[in-house]
């Protein structure tokens, strides 16, 4: 695999953020959900990729024997650790999808409605 740039993750964050601009263009919801699921697929979606790299992280830091070894160190890299875990308890979001796409296909102009909601 080749080295990765700061270029790389650039660009990929410029992906994710004309995704934001194309959702606030009020697009078809089916359309916007299947752009979004990718990013929460609950095995390889940003929750979990995020929660991956600042571990990741953490471990390069404490690992990389030009480390200065101190408690301000610690402290940080248990803040990361921390962060990644939060990051990773999203990865719940992808029910999230599956339960929106649900609803919007019972709403469908398509379906008729019941007796009571008409």
């Amino acid at each position: 695999m080749p080295a990765l740039t700061p270029d790389d993750i650039h660009a990929a964050t410029e992906t994710l953020s004309r995704l934001t601009d194309y959702l606030r263009d009020d697009p078809d919801p089916s359309e916007a959900l299947a752009l979004v699921e990718p990013l929460l697929d609950e095995y390889t979606g940003i929750p979990v990729q995020l929660g991956d790299t600042l571990r990741a992280l953490a471990r390069a830091v404490v690992d990389h024997p030009d480390t200065l070894r101190s408690p301000n160190l610690h402290g940080l890299v248990d803040e990361l650790r921390t962060a990644a875990w939060e990051q990773t308890d999203q990865h719940t979001l992808h029910y999230v999808l599956d339960d929106l796409r649900t609803l919007l296909a019972n709403n469908s102009p398509n379906m008729p409605e019941c007796s009571r909601c008409r």
